[in-house]
């Protein structure tokens, strides 16, 4: 079974003695934050890597073995990998999460900025067939659709380890009011899997099928987030709150 668990956790979670659990390289990478915001979003994120790992491995999370470096440049900016898992870490605004999958996996998270200049945003990051369809939305319901393309976009550029300097419009995924799908990817033939998770909610112990959305009415209306999957196989999402 292609499984895959969704971990969410409130920046506001964040403890400085998780500062103890990280690297040498984690530790720098910290102090180069400004913002405490920021501080905070990645602190918790490593935090919840390094604990889930470690409940899985049967270790401290401190001594969990994590690779960063970057496929291109070599230097520990590049998407987290661990032996034996896919992960994927997202975080914005007040929530991070964190995917955790046997095959491929890209989340992202996002929050709905319904004063951000969205026409501006999609003329250089949607096809120009999602820009039509964007065209039908007005006021905050026009900045919700192009948060669920964004969403979308960034979790299959994700699970390929690329991200979004590889382009968002080159990637083609269903209407913002359709079941999450992929309609069109450039350059690549491979098998993938999109599914919309609401942000926040656990799914009660249940594991959810692709087609199906988790969550329940308490999840976060202010962000979006999705999950990409690549595997020929359609997974089965279960999601849960991170405590500490």
């Amino acid at each position: 079974m292609n499984e895959v668990e969704v971990w969410w956790a409130r920046v506001d979670q964040a403890r400085p003695e998780f500062i103890a659990d990280l690297n040498a390289v984690e530790r720098e990478r910290y102090a180069r934050y400004l913002r405490e915001a920021d501080k905070a979003r990645f602190l918790l994120g490593v935090t919840m890597v390094r604990r889930l790992l470690g409940a899985r491995m049967s270790l401290p999370p401190a001594i969990v073995v994590l690779d960063r470096a970057c496929r291109d440049c070599g230097k520990p900016h590049g998407k987290v990998r661990a032996e034996g898992v896919e992960l994927s870490v997202t975080h914005s605004g007040e929530w991070v999460g964190v995917a955790i999958g046997t095959a491929p996996v890209g989340l992202d998270v996002e929050r709905i900025d319904a004063a951000q200049d969205v026409d501006g945003v999609a003329r250089m990051s949607l096809a120009p067939e999602e820009q039509l369809v964007l065209r039908g939305f007005e006021g905050g319901e026009k900045a919700r659709a192009f948060t669920r393309y964004w969403t979308r976009k960034e979790a299959l550029l994700k699970a390929t380890g690329d991200g979004i300097a590889a382009g968002l419009w080159t990637v083609v995924v269903s209407g913002p009011d359709e079941p999450a799908a992929v309609v069109r990817w450039e350059g690549r033939d491979g098998p993938a899997h999109l599914v919309d998770v609401r942000v926040g909610e656990a799914s009660a112990g249940a594991d959810h099928p692709l087609d199906v959305q988790v969550g329940g009415p308490a999840a976060d209306a202010d962000h979006l987030a999705a999950l990409a999957v690549l595997s020929a196989e359609p997974p089965v999402v279960r999601v849960d709150q991170f405590r500490v």
